[in-house]
């Protein structure tokens, strides 16, 4: 496609998110006038993960060389040019495409392939003008001739496309008004001070693991003895530091493994042509079985025909079961360590551990046909496979492993499983107060000096959105199922899940987020599409999209809104050749 328009682009957020996006305009050669970009801090292409807002030397990402998306300039190339002398382990000399890369550098390179793509955007007739340390304010549509204003912090800038690609966002709540109390653990140079106590760390995902290496500094030191093992060393102000992780699961995140270069294969996602067939044959809905037939059982059957005939007649239910029922037999930190020592012989021998590769690349196409489903379904996924697939797919590095067992065999670090419905209030003087339900069903209240909310990025609503523009004019609505079966709706309209009747008989239920298409176009309050508007924020489109985070979703979801674009470009130049 090579569209040459006199239309302006603007992208609110300069992660890698809104670097995802370029490059794949650039690829499909989406000509614009000009793309402006809008970033709030100092930096292009690092995001909050990727940079000092979300990162200090310790932190490493779970994705290796191999598992980047495909830039023109590749990561080998990229340190070939550039050899990072603070990461050692990365001189060219050291290049291993199967290592975790760390996050400021990794940072640094997608930092690098963003002014790449800004120069070949160039030198395709798209002038590009990124702003940092600018913040948007606010974003409104003009009804005059449908175009936004972009209001900044520098200028206001009129486009004809607008994109949100905020990245992550933690809304505060009690940070910075009660000492002690942290609601994520970002930026980690907010932590300065030793804790000569127990710090309540709620979740166990790779946020959580991420406090823990940032506590763990503060407060003494890692030791790598003769025999390879690490050791971790209390510094002499903190021998009362401990750390407590909470989580309703009880579990640690899996390990790395060894990943086959092509996981899965095309022919096992369904187009955007399928869904619609699909749909028009099984009365507008996408059936989660089907999918789970279709992305998970097919691949795993080519992948690994033994595993595949023990669970081949199982629901997905009770596949579920059978390996959350394993993992509960076992102590969380003994499991930690059986699941280690399985990785490392994955790594070893390069054999992949089928059924978990097969489970990630489910959950990564699920994302398309998952804004298809029905609410019951919906509701099936987020209850038995989602609590599941967040475990396996963490892909918790080796490096991050060994940290953990260190602080545990020190008597450092320990996890908690807690009920459903325990929850954490500000004490009256510092911290947080944890109040829960053990496991033997006994009521604990216990009080932390140092309190900090750990359990990854959660999806926002439309309230949350900081535009207020798009709120006044109903440019974002809330998302939304339908149900199949209004009898199995008017069983949960009095659950704990948002069900309502609608004007027809019809019930639906919402889900977080914004409502959105399958090209990431904004949906209004009607259900019509609101021209020139995308989301690829990844809080707010979470509802729709159960795996919405990573890397590789970002560039599926780039090349979608690109393609979109241009199909509206198009779309405007036909209109004007009609007109003339």
């Amino acid at each position: 496609m090579n569209v040459n328009n006199s239309m302006i682009l603007g992208i609110v957020g300069g992660g890698p998110a809104a670097l995802l996006l370029l490059k794949n305009m650039v690829e499909n050669s989406i000509n614009l006038e000009r793309i402006y970009i809008f970033e709030k801090n100092d930096r292009m292409g690092v995001g909050m993960p990727y940079g000092k807002d979300g990162s200090s030397l310790e932190h490493v990402a779970n994705v290796s060389a191999n598992e980047l998306p495909n830039f023109e300039i590749s990561f080998e190339d990229y340190i070939e040019s550039h050899p990072p002398e603070s990461f050692a382990d990365f001189l060219p000399r050291n290049f291993n495409p199967y290592k975790v890369i760390p996050r400021l550098l990794l940072g640094n390179y997608l930092e690098f392939v963003f002014k790449f793509y800004i120069r070949k955007a160039k030198k395709q007739g798209t002038g590009v003008i990124f702003h940092t340390n600018c913040e948007v304010r606010d974003i409104v549509k003009n009804n005059s001739d449908n175009s936004y204003s972009i209001i900044t912090s520098k200028e206001n800038v009129n486009v004809h496309f607008a994109v949100l690609c905020t990245g992550h966002y933690w809304p505060k709540t009690y940070e910075g008004l009660v000492e002690g109390w942290f609601d994520s653990p970002y930026p980690p140079s907010k932590f300065t001070s030793p804790s000569n106590h127990t710090v309540a760390v709620r979740g166990s995902s790779l946020t959580a693991v991420d406090a823990v290496k940032t506590l763990a500094r503060l407060n003494g030191t890692f030791i790598r003895l003769e025999n390879g093992n690490l050791k971790y060393k209390l510094n002499d102000t903190s021998q009362n530091f401990k750390i407590e992780m909470f989580s309703t699961g009880g579990f640690l995140p899996a390990l790395r493994f060894h990943s086959e270069d092509q996981a899965y294969s095309g022919k096992w996602i369904m187009s955007l042509d399928e869904i619609y067939e699909y749909k028009q044959n099984h009365g507008g809905f996408i059936d989660l079985d089907y999918v789970y037939d279709k992305s998970f059982k097919k691949p795993l059957k080519n992948r690994d025909p033994e595993f595949f005939e023990t669970i081949k007649d199982l629901s997905i239910e009770a596949f579920v079961e059978k390996m959350i029922g394993i993992r509960r037999e076992l102590d969380s930190f003994t499991l930690f360590q059986a699941e280690y020592k399985e990785a490392e012989r994955s790594i070893h021998r390069k054999q992949s551990i089928s059924w978990k590769e097969c489970l990630a690349a489910f959950s990564y196409a699920m994302n398309y046909p998952a804004k298809h489903f029905s609410a019951e379904d919906m509701i099936r996924l987020r209850k038995t496979m989602m609590p599941l697939i967040s475990v396996i797919i963490a892909s918790l590095p080796q490096s991050s492993y060994e940290e953990l067992i260190a602080l545990y065999e020190a008597d450092i670090l320990d996890l908690t499983q807690v009920d459903k419905e325990s929850y954490v209030e500000p004490h009256s003087k510092v911290g947080a107060v944890y109040h829960y339900k053990s496991v033997d069903d006994k009521k604990i209240e216990q009080h932390y000096p140092l309190f900090i909310d750990a359990v990854g990025q959660q999806p926002l609503e439309v309230k949350d959105i900081p535009f207020p523009g798009l709120q006044k004019d109903d440019l974002v609505s809330a998302a939304y199922l339908n149900f199949k079966n209004n009898d199995e709706a008017s069983r949960l309209i009095n659950a704990d899940i948002q069900v309502h009747k609608g004007f027809n008989n019809n019930y639906y239920m919402n889900v977080h987020g914004v409502e959105i298409n399958d090209h990431f176009q904004s949906l209004d309050p009607f259900g019509a599409i609101v021209k020139g508007l995308y989301i690829m924020a990844v809080p707010f489109i979470g509802g729709l999209n159960p795996d919405y985070s990573g890397l590789d979703f970002c560039d599926t979801a780039g090349k979608r809104v690109a393609l979109s674009i241009g199909e509206e470009l198009s779309d405007e130049t036909s209109e004007e050749k009609v007109i003339v």
